[in-house]
């Protein structure tokens, strides 16, 4: 699909400057794109990269003073970085609705409801009673058990698998490999020393909006459910256990552990391979530094926390800053304790 600088700019409400006429068919870098590829140019570092790419159109800041003669067609907006994410959604948007029909073989419960403009990728399985809305695009691998729900607009991509019971809500994105609803952690100690497993009977939810990263592992409550609500962004590898709750607009970068029963609030910041122990609850606005490992509840809100465990971040800073002092503080100490020898003697 070839689109010209008009029809990009109408999608983007962009002013052109140069040929309304110039035509893209794909993205590039701009220190890399080719003649027929769109380019953005946010960061001013890259602005040397501007007047000697070959892109066909590059979306550019409205506020840009150019330096020398460009040889592209510019889109000005306020915000370049912003409207190329919009135009990189469009045209996904644009590429998945001719995705529609039910490939084969793949299997489909005769008591599954599926809705319009579904795409079913070959090799998906679709357990009894699965309700799936409008526009939901499953592609192949993905499994789904019985009972589960899937809202409109959903997008499941290679090797899903999402447990019975659970509920997928609308326009949520779950990327390749990723398992909702596996069974929660749940063992009772025995007198032998063994364990016995303590059924997990419930499941989990995901509201509106939510995306979900690869090979993300999303637990099922023991009793009630695991919640993830409207927003959230999980990164790559992100573990929650089970009857966790995860407040709106949070974000967790990779590697985030959650423990069980944890209460994250909402619009939260994790940074990646950070750990949140089971049973306590976080703040809302919270920030947690990448590595952190939060062992107890964060009740102010808005407060930023790093180390291990995690204080606030200021005064961890000054303990650094302390830590750092310390061979030299060390040997002061020493030359002191030394001093006060002679002198006693």
């Amino acid at each position: 699909m070839r689109f010209t600088a008009t029809q990009i700019a109408f999608m983007i409400n962009a002013r052109v400057e140069g040929d309304e006429n110039a035509s893209v068919a794909s993205f590039g870098k701009i220190e890399e794109a080719q003649d027929g590829q769109l380019a953005f140019l946010a960061n001013p570092k890259y602005e040397e990269f501007l007047y000697k790419t070959s892109a066909s159109i590059v979306i550019v800041n409205e506020s840009l003073v150019l330096r020398e003669p460009v040889s592209s067609t510019l889109l000005r907006v306020p915000d370049a970085y912003s409207a190329f994410a919009t135009l990189m959604i469009k045209y996904d948007e644009i590429v998945s609705q001719q995705l529609v029909g039910i490939q084969s073989p793949s299997y489909i419960a005769h008591s599954a409801v599926v809705g319009e403009k579904v795409f079913v990728a070959a090799f998906a399985y679709i357990g009894d009673h699965v309700k799936i809305g409008n526009n939901v695009k499953i592609y192949s691998g993905v499994v789904l058990g019985s009972n589960v729900t899937v809202g409109d607009n959903t997008v499941l991509h290679p090797g899903v698998t999402v447990y019975h019971d659970c509920i997928i809500g609308k326009s949520v994105t779950i990327h390749a490999g990723s398992v909702i609803g596996s069974d929660g952690f749940g063992f009772a100690p025995l007198t032998d020393g063994s364990y016995k497993k303590i059924p997990q009977i419930g499941n989990v939810i995901l509201e509106d909006c939510v995306e979900i990263g690869a090979n993300v592992t999303i637990d099922r409550a023991t009793m009630g459910s695991t919640i993830i609500k409207s927003g959230v962004k999980l990164d790559n590898l992100v573990q929650i256990a089970h009857n966790v709750e995860v407040g709106e607009n949070t974000v967790m970068a990779a590697q985030v552990g959650v423990s069980g029963s944890a209460k994250i609030g909402k619009n939260i910041m994790i940074g990646g391979q950070a750990g949140i122990a089971g049973h306590i609850s976080i703040a809302d606005g919270t920030k947690i530094n990448g590595k952190s490992g939060v062992a107890k509840s964060i009740k102010e809100e808005n407060t930023s926390v790093t180390g291990n465990p995690a204080i606030n971040y200021m005064d961890q800073k000054r303990i650094e800053v302390l830590y750092r002092k310390l061979p030299e503080m060390e040997k002061r100490l020493r030359e002191l304790e030394q001093k006060l020898a002679v002198e006693t003697n």
